[in-house]
């Protein structure tokens, strides 16, 4: 395979292991930070200094246009396509992509740009509800209303910088998951085809990843629809790689959330439960590798928010890994016989880690 470069467009700790996985793989990487990928001018730039094989959005607000007009001139590959990219940028695109373009199951939802319409949607829709900033914000910004004392407060920290807003008909479902659509060239046809990794449970807070696990239980029907949903909006948003679909669960019925065409913190837990990581997948489907998404162990992954106090006592828990990043995160991650034993040590893991030292 002949040399090749790539220019991911943002930072942080995803990038920085997705990077690894493509320099394993001989791709030379170099990393634009987040106001230059969101600047036209600046991107143009850096492809004319770099020029790349492949560009890689790591963040959603980036310069689409820019992005299109290169993969137009067949100047760069653009991960997952300049369309994916456009079309997730904004909830209410991706929402009309998914439910009334290809008839996928959703929560009833509204999106508004004034308080006056805001408050028929919160009214409509009932409590509780779930409030978004229409723009994806990696979690930030999200609420549940769940008394009328507090949707004044969700208003204000959905609005942000005066971005429109997504109300959702809050349902409680059994479960939420996150299932991994890999589309990448199948050596046995030379054709684009879709792998699937096992599902992925998880629990969040204020729009925070705390905890997740793989594989986590579906019934047989519920398994098929999943796949089905994320086939199908993988192959809407187009090209190569890992695409992260974010899904709600009620008996064998599934409800689509959201999609992410690129590697996602929900599946962090990869790094110990399959062969390859979501980041060497996502790597090897772009470049057109063949595709292995076994799961070796059951897994768990837990977010911590705050200091490490002991890093050898949460290391002490068997089969316990702990990763440390900037401002004061880290992640363990843990494998066991079950995926039970596995939350457990990882709970117990996080514990330590986080216990006070004095």
């Amino acid at each position: 395979m002949p040399p090749t470069s790539a220019l991911f467009l943002g930072s942080g700790e995803f990038a920085e292991e997705l990077a690894v996985a493509f320099r394993r793989l001989g791709v030379e990487v170099r990393t634009a930070d987040n106001d230059a990928a969101r600047d036209p001018e600046g991107l143009r730039a850096l492809v004319d200094e770099h020029h790349p094989d492949f560009i890689l959005p790591m963040i959603e607000n980036t310069a689409v246009e820019v992005l299109a007009e290169l993969e137009a001139a067949g100047d760069v590959v653009v991960v997952p396509s300049a369309h994916g990219c456009e079309l997730t940028v904004a909830r209410d695109t991706l929402r009309h992509t998914a439910n009334q373009d290809l008839g996928l199951p959703t929560t009833a939802y509204r999106f508004v740009d004034n308080r006056a319409d805001f408050d028929q949607a919160v009214a409509d829709l009932g409590l509780p509800c779930i409030v978004k900033p229409a723009t994806f914000s990696a979690g930030h910004g999200h609420t549940v209303i769940r008394g009328e004392g507090e949707v004044d407060a969700a208003w204000d920290n959905a609005r942000g910088d005066g971005d429109d807003v997504m109300v959702e008909r809050f349902v409680d479902f059994d479960s939420e998951i996150t299932l991994l659509a890999v589309r990448s060239v199948d050596p046995a046809t030379g054709k684009l085809a879709t792998w699937f990794c096992e599902p992925i449970g998880h629990i969040n807070h204020d729009g925070r990843l705390l905890e997740s696990w793989q594989p986590t239980a579906l019934s047989p029907a519920a398994l098929d629809n999943a796949r089905s949903m994320a086939a199908r909006i993988s192959n809407a948003l187009g090209g190569r790689g890992v695409f992260a679909v974010e899904m709600f669960v009620s008996g064998d019925d599934v409800y689509f959330s959201g999609v992410t065409p690129r590697p996602h913190d929900v599946a962090t837990v990869t790094l110990s439960s399959q062969r390859f990581s979501q980041y060497d997948l996502h790597a090897r489907a772009v470049l057109g590798l063949p595709i292995d998404t076994t799961l070796v162990s059951p897994g768990a992954c837990t977010m911590l928010y705050g200091p490490v106090n002991d890093l050898a006592a949460a290391l002490a828990v068997p089969e316990a890994d702990v990763r440390l990043y900037r401002d004061e995160r880290a992640m363990v991650l843990v494998t066991a016989e079950t995926v039970d034993s596995a939350r457990s040590r990882a709970a117990q893991a996080s514990e330590a880690a986080t216990r006070s030292i004095g």
